[in-house]
Formats: C-alpha cells, sequence, structure tokens
C-alpha cells in the first residue's frame, strides 16, 4: 500500500481510534481528522487529532462533508456504535435516502453503503486492519493458562457455530461448554452475550468469536479488548477463542498482561 499521508477517521467508542491513531503517526501519517459521535466517541481521543468533526449517529451527510473538508483521501473506521443508539437513529435527508435503497439493514449493508457514499466524495475507505498488523491474533496458544484438550474441542465446536451464526447475519460470537451452546450473539453485542452465556454456564464456559464468512475487512471486523476480559472473567468464561488473522486484540501487549491477570486464556483458531 502506499504512503498515506493524511487519514479520515470515523471514531465510534472504546480504545480502538485511539489505538489507530498511534499506530497511524508510527506508520507515517501526518494529519488524522477525526470524525467524533455524540454520545459514542471518548472524549480523550479528540486531543490526538489534528481536526474534530463532532456530529450525531445518522448525520450521514455532515459525515460526508466531514471527510470531504478534511482533504483526506482515505479514511477508517474504528470503534463500536451501542445498539441502544442505533434504535435511537435520527437520520438526516442523506442517510433517509441510503436507508430507502437497502433491503437488508445489517453491519455488511449499512457500513458498504456508507463506503459507497465516501468513495463518491472521493476517499476510499481502507481495511479496518491497516496499520494494526502487530496486533492481529495468531495461532494458538497467544496468552493466559494452557488449555486442555477438551477446551480446545470446545472451541472448535464453538468455532463452528460461530461462522454458521454470522453466516446467517446473528452475530458472531458464541459461549459453548462440554459441546453445548449456550448463548448466541444478536443485537446485544459481544459482552451481553458473554454475561448471558456465563450465567448458564457457571464457570467453564469458553467464548468464541469469529469473522463472517466472506468479512468485508473495511468494517465490523472482531475484536477482543480488556473489557472483553472483564465481562468474560465477571461471567466466569475461563477460555475466549479468536480467529487467527481476522481479529484484532486491542493493545496486544495490553490484552495479554490482562489475560495473565485474570487467568483467562486467548487461543487462536
Amino acid at each position: 500500500m502506499k504512503a498515506i499521508d493524511s487519514l479520515f477517521l470515523i471514531a465510534g467508542s472504546g480504545g480502538y481510534p485511539r489505538l489507530v491513531i498511534e499506530s497511524a503517526r508510527s506508520a507515517g501519517v501526518r494529519r488524522v481528522a477525526l470524525a467524533a459521535f455524540e454520545g459514542e466517541t471518548s472524549p480523550e481521543v479528540e486531543p490526538l487529532a489534528d481536526e474534530v468533526f463532532r456530529m450525531k449517529v445518522g448525520q450521514l451527510g455532515k459525515l460526508i462533508a466531514a471527510a470531504k473538508k478534511s482533504g483526506a483521501t482515505h479514511a477508517l473506521m474504528a470503534g463500536q456504535i451501542a445498539p441502544g443508539n442505533l434504535f435511537d437513529l435520527r437520520p438526516d435527508l442523506r442517510a433517509l435516502v441510503l436507508l430507502a435503497r437497502l433491503k437488508e439493514r445489517n453491519a455488511g449493508t449499512l457500513f458498504g453503503a456508507v463506503a459507497s457514499e465516501l468513495a463518491s466524495a472521493g476517499v476510499e475507505l481502507l481495511p479496518a486492519t491497516t496499520f494494526l498488523d502487530e496486533h492481529i491474533a495468531g495461532k494458538g496458544h497467544l496468552a493466559g493458562p494452557r488449555l486442555k484438550p477438551r477446551h480446545i474441542a470446545d472451541m472448535e465446536f464453538g468455532f463452528r457455530i460461530a461462522k454458521e451464526s454470522s453466516r446467517l447475519e446473528i452475530g458472531q460470537t458464541v459461549v459453548v461448554k462440554n459441546g453445548t451452546v449456550l448463548a448466541v450473539e444478536a443485537f446485544e453485542g459481544t459482552n451481553e452475550a458473554i454475561r448471558r452465556g456465563g450465567k448458564l454456564g457457571r464457570g467453564g464456559s469458553c467464548m468464541v468469536k469469529v469473522s463472517k464468512p466472506g468479512q468485508d475487512m473495511r468494517f465490523d471486523v472482531p475484536v477482543v479488548g480488556t473489557k472483553t476480559l472483564e465481562a468474560a472473567a465477571e461471567a466466569q468464561i475461563h477460555a475466549i477463542g479468536v480467529e487467527a488473522g481476522a481479529t484484532i486484540l486491542l493493545d496486544r501487549p495490553k490484552v495479554a498482561r490482562a489475560a495473565d491477570s485474570l487467568a483467562i486464556t486467548i487461543y487462536g483458531l
């Protein structure tokens, strides 16, 4: 990929946008413009950017105008939008027109349509893993205690179930124990699925998070961070399976330290 001088970062919640900015600077990106969403983007991220455009979720016209004004030719999406805010969406006219064109409304169709709008404005949406090579999960044992063969078998089973669930646009995370599916992620999000599955498992469960078959790596890429680990610990889940080569460990050294501290295994499938 050719060198990128400036970047338009569409920032959701959590530490993902911060990690992208830091990694992009290290890769030689000179200027970062930030699209910050009310009630989502962390205020701590804003000082790291050279220019900040504030808006509400659903203001697509304002987003595209900001992308043009930023002067960037490349954009990147990082961080999530809370499901509740998507239900409270108050779209502007441009977003209404976009939504009217969609027969199905899921992450792939919605973000794909946004990517097309950006492209029409001369801004290319990059893969969400750009600049983050050192934070991509590899294969096998990654952190935490070593697993027994029966736990690896549970994860391999969960991997197959999660792949099918994500293919059906239901969710990318499952919680399993002893060959039984305890929870499948849907609209509530990963951490709520973890809590629900952990409560049913009463200890000793594992969760598995995967990419969708044919995943568009520009958005909705699976991410595991310290908050995921904290939710797993609270739910007495002892191991997290991730898809190798397709999952971002949100600040990998920090995630590894947290996994060791909480005695939760992270394993690349």
